[in-house]
């Protein structure tokens, strides 16, 4: 288990839990940031990343990619 941030470009992962105070936590879920889900990075822009979760593409902050914890 690892945060998000440290994923490299182009890599698959699947989300295992999300951390953070409960608003953090319900902006990510409303973003389709699930455990059991897949995301993948697309690119990393001044530490910010650019992720495809459920189809879409969002760009979520350093801080916000370290909550996610993937495998």
């Amino acid at each position: 288990m690892m945060p998000l941030i440290l994923s490299k470009a182009g890599e698959e992962s699947v989300i295992l839990r999300v951390g953070g105070s409960p608003e953090v936590r319900q902006h990510l879920n409303d973003l389709g940031f699930v455990a059991g889900t897949g995301v993948t990075v697309l690119n990393v822009i001044g530490g910010n990343l650019i992720v495809k979760v459920k189809e879409s593409r969002v760009a979520i902050s350093r801080e916000m990619a370290q909550k996610i914890m993937v495998q």
